[in-house]
């Protein structure tokens, strides 16, 4: 094979591979609508609904709250090892329960050890001064974005900065258990994480975040 022939099949090939490494893992995602949080959506996710009549804990043995982040030339996934919560249903059902969340910011996994402590520095999470994140439902309402069952509003606080987020998420309930699955992105500067990585493999902003909850639910 010449070269020529070569390089007109190497060169196209390689340039492909490259455009896959380098895609945003959020794109095709929905994006979490953040807002500032006002006294009435603060206390709402501090109170339980006067509906709930069932709470049960979140398995963290069976569960996962998960992230992936990207940047020009790759992207890296990530997990929180340590949380704990709550999934509450009224009347059996998720619309009008409440969610908690709260999870140890320094237990952060990722695919690099490398990654993993600069990730607790102040770059990102700084989690000597945040050592926890945690979130709040103020409503759980039926229907969700591209087909979830429903959409989940509270109060995210993330690196010392408090947002109210909605995002979609499909949550189903069983004799035996509570589950809920949601996958979305949320804008890390808006949480005050603003590192912006070398300047030639620039960090993106969107982080693309992941749940998976379980709750076991109490027989009798």
């Amino acid at each position: 094979m010449s070269i020529v022939r070569f390089a007109r099949i190497a060169l196209p090939a390689a340039l492909l591979l490259s455009l896959a490494a380098c895609a945003d893992p959020t794109a095709d995602k929905p994006k979490a609508t953040v807002t500032t949080p006002t006294p009435a959506t603060t206390q709402a996710a501090a109170t339980t609904p006067a509906g709930v009549t069932e709470t049960a804990a979140i398995d963290a043995a069976t569960s996962s709250i998960g992230f992936v982040g990207s940047k020009v030339t790759g992207s890296h996934e990530g997990k929180f090892e340590k949380f704990s919560g709550t999934l509450s249903l009224a009347d059996g059902k998720a619309e009008g329960g409440k969610l908690t969340i709260e999870a140890d910011v320094s237990s952060v996994k990722t695919d690099a050890a490398d990654l993993d402590k600069h990730l607790k520095a102040p770059d990102f999470f700084d989690v000597e001064k945040f050592p926890k994140a945690t979130f709040s439902s103020s409503s759980i309402k039926a229907g969700g974005e591209k087909g979830a069952t429903h959409t989940v509003t509270g109060e995210l606080d993330l690196h010392g900065v408090k947002k109210t987020i909605s995002f979609p998420a499909t949550i189903t309930t069983s004799p035996d258990a509570v589950t809920g699955t949601a996958e979305f992105s949320i804008n890390r500067k808006d949480f005050g994480i603003a590192y912006a990585g070398k300047t030639d493999d620039l960090i993106r902003d969107d982080v693309l975040l992941k749940l998976n909850l379980k709750a076991p639910r109490k027989k009798g």
